[in-house]
C-alpha cells in the first residue's frame, strides 16, 4: 500500500474525505516526491540523499548542474573557472523569438550562464577537472560557450598533468549558432588528442540524454566510457533512422543497456556508486607515489603524473 492510500484510508477512517486538489497540494508541497516511473511516493529528502534515485524502482531522475557537482566533487574542493562566458549571437538568430531573448530568459529561468559547469576539484582525494552539462539550459545543448568552456577546462588540465571527467547530458549542438556550434565538436575533440598525446585519463559519464553532435564528438571518444542505467545515447532520433533504414527498431534501441551490450560503452554504473567508482578508477591509473602524496591534500596539486590509461 502506497503512503498517498494508507493517508485515504485514515481519513475514510475518521470521516474525513479527501479531495484530488487536496492530494495534489500534499504531493506538491515539497516534502513528498513521487517517482514518474513507479509512482511511489517517497520523502524527498531521502531521494535527495540517494543521489536523486527512486529507492523503490532505481529510476535514475534528472540532476541539477551543482547538483551533479555536490555529488561528485568532495566538499569545499571545488573551484570553478570561466563563469564569465557568455553566448553571443553571430547569425541574428530567430525563430519564434530571437536567440538573444531566448537566451536571457533561459538564464533567468535556471540562474546559469549557460549549459555547462567547468573547474577543478577533488574526488575522494583525486584532483580532477570537471565538466557538468545542465540539460535545463536549451536542453544541455552546445553552443561556443560549451565547446570554450569544455576545450579550456581539458587545456588547463593537460598542463596540471590531471584526469579529466565529463558528465553529458545533451540534445546535442545550438542549432542557433549554426557552424559555430558544429565547430566545437573539432575543438573539443582536438583538445581532448593533445590530453590523450600527454598520456592522461579522460572519463565520460553518459546520463539521460546524451545525443547529436555531443555523442558524435566528446561523449565517445573517452579511454573508459560510463553511462547511467537506461540512459539514452545516440545520433539521430529514432523516428529519423527507421525511415532511413525503413526497418522498425528494437525497443531498448540507443539504451544504455543496448550500447553496452555491442561494446559502444565500457560500463554502466548507478548514479549512487558513481563516486566511489569513478574514484576507483582514478586509483588505479595514479601513481603510488602521487596516491601517498595526495592522501592528505585538500587542493588540486599544480602538477600530478598519473600513469598512462593506455
Amino acid at each position: 500500500m502506497s503512503l498517498i492510500d494508507w493517508f485515504a484510508d485514515r481519513r475514510k477512517s475518521q470521516n474525513a474525505p479527501i479531495s484530488p486538489e487536496h492530494q495534489q497540494r500534499e504531493i506538491a508541497d515539497g516534502l513528498w516526491t513521487k517517482c514518474e516511473e513507479c509512482s511511489a511516493l517517497h520523502y524527498t529528502k531521502d531521494v535527495i540523499e540517494n543521489s536523486l534515485v527512486c529507492p523503490a524502482c532505481q529510476h535514475h531522475n534528472k540532476v541539477e548542474g551543482p547538483q551533479r557537482i555536490a555529488q561528485l566533487i568532495d566538499h569545499g574542493s571545488w573551484s570553478p573557472i570561466n563563469e564569465h562566458l557568455r553566448s553571443m549571437d553571430p547569425l541574428h538568430f530567430e525563430d519564434l523569438k530571437p536567440y538573444v531573448e531566448r537566451l536571457q530568459q533561459t538564464v533567468q529561468k535556471t540562474g546559469l550562464t549557460d549549459a555547462a559547469l567547468t573547474g577543478f576539484g577533488m574526488l575522494k582525494g583525486h584532483p580532477i577537472g570537471l565538466g557538468v552539462m545542465d540539460f535545463r539550459f536549451m536542453g544541455g545543448s552546445m553552443g561556443s560557450v560549451v565547446g570554450e568552456k569544455f576545450t579550456r577546462l581539458i587545456e588547463q588540465s593537460t598542463d596540471r598533468s590531471i584526469p579529466v571527467v565529463l558528465v553529458c547530458a545533451s540534445g546535442g549542438a545550438r542549432m542557433q549558432e549554426g557552424m559555430f556550434s558544429l565547430m566545437q565538436m573539432a575543438k573539443i575533440s582536438a583538445a581532448l588528442q593533445q590530453h590523450q598525446e600527454a598520456r592522461l585519463l579522460y572519463i565520460p559519464v553518459l546520463t539521460n540524454p546524451t545525443t547529436g553532435g555531443v555523442t558524435a564528438s566528446f561523449a565517445m571518444l573517452g579511454d573508459i566510457i560510463i553511462a547511467e542505467p537506461k540512459a539514452m545515447i545516440g545520433f539521430a532520433g529514432r523516428r529519423v533512422i527507421e525511415q532511413t533504414l525503413r526497418q522498425k527498431l528494437p525497443d531498448d534501441f540507443q539504451t544504455a543497456e543496448s550500447l553496452l551490450k555491442h561494446g559502444f560503452v565500457d560500463q554502466i554504473v548507478p548514479r549512487t556508486k558513481l563516486k566511489n567508482t569513478l574514484a576507483k578508477l582514478l586509483r588505479l591509473h595514479q601513481r603510488p607515489t602521487d596516491q601517498h602524496e595526495l592522501k592528505n591534500s585538500t587542493e588540486v596539486p599544480p602538477l600530478a603524473s598519473p600513469v598512462a590509461p593506455r
